[in-house]
């Protein structure tokens, strides 16, 4: 997905809500610590590894019902590659998220909701030691489970985990040289509101 590809999709959640006539408190939205913890594979070359990062993330949710909420999940990360313990150097990613959601118990005080979709990255920023080069693109799924807790009036403390499937190929002087999965998890805790 393209960057104007991702302002449409954002446009698209926008307009959405204007054209249903959307009632105070249709959106939510969540800024959370998060810490991006890679469950690195690699083949045929195994042993290399991704860090772990800590940093925030920005979300927005569209109520299409009040049970059933689309999320679109906003932050980038840059991680340091490893092989065997050896720095391979760092690379940054955007990987912007959108899921669909269930509430459980929109109306209460504590609120748990599930949520599956879709997620692409972007890598950018690469920069791995010389001849080393990776593709730039990945699309995958995502799966999230979740909490709000009422804490004030339209105020909400967030508890959040997902799992992100991203993966990409690591090239050598331009020839395959393995398969690289990160598919990390996520564990934010934030605060949101509803507007």
């Amino acid at each position: 997905m393209k960057t104007s590809a991702i302002h449409k999709l954002v446009a698209t959640m926008a307009l959405a809500g204007l054209s249903s006539g959307a009632l105070a408190e249709d959106w939510m939205m969540r800024v959370r610590a998060i810490a991006v913890s890679p469950d690195v594979d690699s083949s045929p070359v195994g042993g290399i590894d991704v860090d772990t990062q800590y940093v925030p993330e920005l979300d927005f949710t569209y109520f299409l019902t009040p049970n059933i909420g689309m999320e679109l999940i906003l932050g980038t990360a840059r991680h340091e590659v490893s092989l065997g313990g050896a720095s391979l150097g760092k690379l940054s990613h955007l990987p912007p998220t959108l899921t669909l959601q269930y509430h459980f118990n929109p109306k209460g005080q504590i609120n748990p909701y599930v949520g599956a979709g879709l997620n692409y990255t972007r890598f950018y920023n690469v920069d791995l030691a010389p001849g080393l080069d990776i593709d730039k693109n990945s699309w995958g799924g995502a799966l999230q489970v979740g909490v709000d807790i009422a804490v004030a009036k339209n105020g909400y403390i967030n508890l959040d985990v997902k799992k992100i499937w991203i993966d990409t190929e690591v090239t050598a002087n331009g020839a395959h040289l393995t398969d690289l999965d990160i598919n990390p998890w996520v564990f934010g805790i934030g605060y949101g509101f509803r507007f």
